[in-house]
């Protein structure tokens, strides 16, 4: 044996006999004496500190344990594998874990518990998400319009991501999916499409399996669409043609009254079209829409002229027998398509630039307001136009209901003075 294999031979021999001289007197481990340790027949335990320690496989493997006690039980938890997991980290893993003993929690128990959790978010795609999301919106009871829509945006966005991860999906993907569509030209439906995508994400954050909403990057990244208000007449004398032509309508009896309607009451087209017996009271002249038929999600009164009371009366024997005002065709368990009135106008001539069923509303807004006679608040109120103040509307709710009632027999005596040739 040479004098250098020998003197190998003692330096090695002096580094075991100060390994084991750190595990026997207690002292905290080294990164050195933890890479010199050397597998053995069996399995073997190398102490650090406060419960720290590596077990050495017979595969030469090192593996971070740390041995703890609660309720009385001796538990041993599993950090990784040296060098992967250093004796800094080991250690830090150590005092989190203590930590949390001192806490009164197991640290086993929330290291399983937390690992469960990522296993769950892996398997929650956007696509689950946002099927919770829907039957969210089903229990809160949205209109059948809102749900539709919500359908068919949701749809486009599953198609581009839906089986990916919740937590894999990027601003980058869904930019992707929404420059698609605005490609096409559809600006507003990119808009409402990266809201509803956020609708999902913020669904997802407070169900506990994403952290984040990739839309919000994006308010700037997409086409601003061009504000297009709805088409509405507001000349007094092309509306007195109007009015003259929904009189003569010659198709379904329920569809010129629901436009006739419709006109004096200035109400959302589906809040008509939706419309039950129920909700009318005659004898009072008032009609109280319910919360979950309204865009707000809040109650609406309308107070009732008496050319609309006239309206109610002659079509109490054509649908008074069911449910609906203006019921479908084909069931009378359903309400008139949402595409009979806008049809209706158009056979009478009258196309999407120029009229709407919308349009009734800024018909009534305009020229309500240009009268110069009526409080501003009063017609947003009849409108059912939220007040985004939340303490004012709290205090105004009780607000100009006398004015709204002189409001709806003036307009609809305005209505009457047009159609028959004066608006003076």
């Amino acid at each position: 044996m040479t004098s250098e294999s020998a003197l190998f031979i003692s330096v090695f021999a002096m580094q075991v006999v100060l390994c084991c001289a750190a595990v026997s007197d207690g002292m905290p481990l080294t990164d050195t004496q933890i890479r010199n340790l050397k597998p053995r027949d069996k399995a073997y335990k190398v102490t650090d500190f406060q419960g720290l320690y590596v077990t050495v496989a017979p595969s030469g493997s090192r593996l971070w344990h740390m041995k703890y006690r609660i309720d009385g039980r001796e538990k041993r938890l599993s950090f990784g594998a040296y060098p992967a997991v250093s004796l800094a980290q080991a250690r830090k893993l150590r005092d989190e874990a203590r930590s949390r003993l001192a806490a009164g929690e197991d640290p086993g128990e929330v290291k399983k518990e937390d690992k469960r959790h990522k296993q769950i978010i892996r398997e929650t795609t956007f696509k689950k998400l946002a099927e919770a999301y829907k039957e969210k919106a089903e229990k809160e009871g949205r209109a059948e319009a809102t749900k539709v829509k919500t359908e068919w945006l949701l749809g486009m966005a599953i198609a581009a991501f839906g089986d990916k991860p919740i937590e894999e999906v990027t601003s980058p993907m869904v930019l992707a999916c929404l420059r698609k569509v605005e490609s096409k030209g559809n600006h507003e439906t990119a808009k409402r499409l990266r809201a509803k995508i956020g609708a999902v994400f913020r669904y997802a954050i407070a169900s506990g399996v994403a952290e984040n909403d990739p839309t919000f990057a994006l308010r700037d990244a997409l086409i601003r669409p061009k504000v297009k208000s709805r088409s509405a007449i507001t000349d007094p004398e092309i509306l007195g043609g109007l009015l003259r032509a929904i009189d003569g309508f010659q198709g379904q009896a329920t569809t010129r009254i629901a436009l006739q309607f419709l006109a004096f009451v200035a109400q959302r087209p589906g809040e008509v079209r939706q419309a039950t017996w129920a909700e009318f009271d005659l004898e009072k002249a008032i009609w109280i829409i319910p919360a979950d038929r309204m865009k707000m999600r809040m109650p609406h009164s309308v107070p009732l002229s008496a050319q609309a009371i006239a309206l109610l009366k002659e079509l109490m024997p054509i649908t008074g027998h069911g449910s609906f005002l203006f019921p479908s065709l084909r069931s009378t368990q359903r309400p008139m398509s949402e595409n009979t009135l806008n049809g209706a106008l158009r056979r009478l001539g009258y196309d999407g630039d120029e009229m709407t069923a919308h349009g009734f509303r800024a018909t009534f807004s305009t020229l309500a307001n240009e009268s110069g006679l009526w409080n501003p608040d009063a017609i947003e109120r009849a409108l059912a136009h939220v007040d985004g103040n939340k303490i004012r509307r709290i205090y105004a709710r009780g607000e100009y209901w006398e004015e709204r009632v002189r409001l709806a027999n003036w307009w609809a005596g305005y209505l009457d003075e047009v159609k028959a040739g004066s608006s003076n």
